[in-house]
């Protein structure tokens, strides 16, 4: 079994509660409150801004040219195509240029992008790989999921999202990063392998706190 099926089978759990999240399923058929997915994209925005270091990290510390190529791609594709996206979308939930920059990252954004940062910065490129995954992998199955819903890619509000991480380039990037966490795996010792599996669970459990954070549109208390 490689290594990336046995995170899948560890995690299914969590993720089968990502895709079954009223906040997904909103944006799978059309019902999603606009407010609460407004405050998703400003969230979402401010975390691939942290997001995007992993893939410079990432290239920094990657072992051969051709790795360090992709990871490239990879920090292209998030800062070009994904915050495309969200610059977008705010226009169309009427969020300004202004207020996009000036936002305040949310707890558990602030949690979240500061956890996957501490592990890329103290850990090898294995557990970096193991702490972005979680959120390229699993966008992509629910891209994937959505789409197959009849007349979810042309939504008003949320088909451009789905339509984004359904498509094939970022498909096509994900399954280079698993690939990319196999290879890295390969021949670790057992007690490695169960400390990438935690940083892969733990952002894994970030993912489902990230959806539910906005479905709630939860900020510091008393804010």
């Amino acid at each position: 079994m490689k290594f990336s099926q046995r995170l899948y089978e560890n995690v299914k759990p969590i993720w089968q509660k990502n895709h079954d999240h009223p906040f997904v399923q909103g944006i799978g058929d059309g019902t999603l409150d606009k407010e609460k997915f407004r405050f998703f994209m400003i969230q979402d925005y401010l975390y691939l801004i942290e997001y995007a270091k992993l893939f410079a990290i990432g290239s920094m510390k990657a072992k051969d040219v051709k790795t360090m190529g992709e990871f490239a791609k990879l920090l292209d594709s998030t800062l070009n195509m994904e915050m495309a996206l969200h610059r977008q979308y705010a226009k169309e939930f009427g969020i300004s240029e202004e207020e996009l920059e000036s936002a305040e990252p949310a707890p558990t954004t602030l949690a979240y992008t500061h956890y996957m940062l501490h592990v890329g910065n103290n850990g090898g490129l294995a557990e970096l790989v193991a702490s972005l995954l979680p959120c390229m992998w699993s966008y992509a199955e629910i891209g994937k999921a959505l789409d197959e819903r009849p007349g979810a890619r042309d939504h008003d509000y949320y088909g451009e999202w789905i339509k984004m991480y359904s498509g094939e380039e970022f498909h096509e990037l994900t399954d280079w990063t698993i690939h990319l966490l196999d290879q890295l795996a390969e021949g670790k010792p057992e007690h490695e392998l169960q400390h990438l599996e935690e940083i892969f669970l733990n952002t894994t459990r970030f993912e489902y706190m990230f959806w539910d954070m906005s479905y709630h549109q939860k900020t510091w208390p008393g804010e």
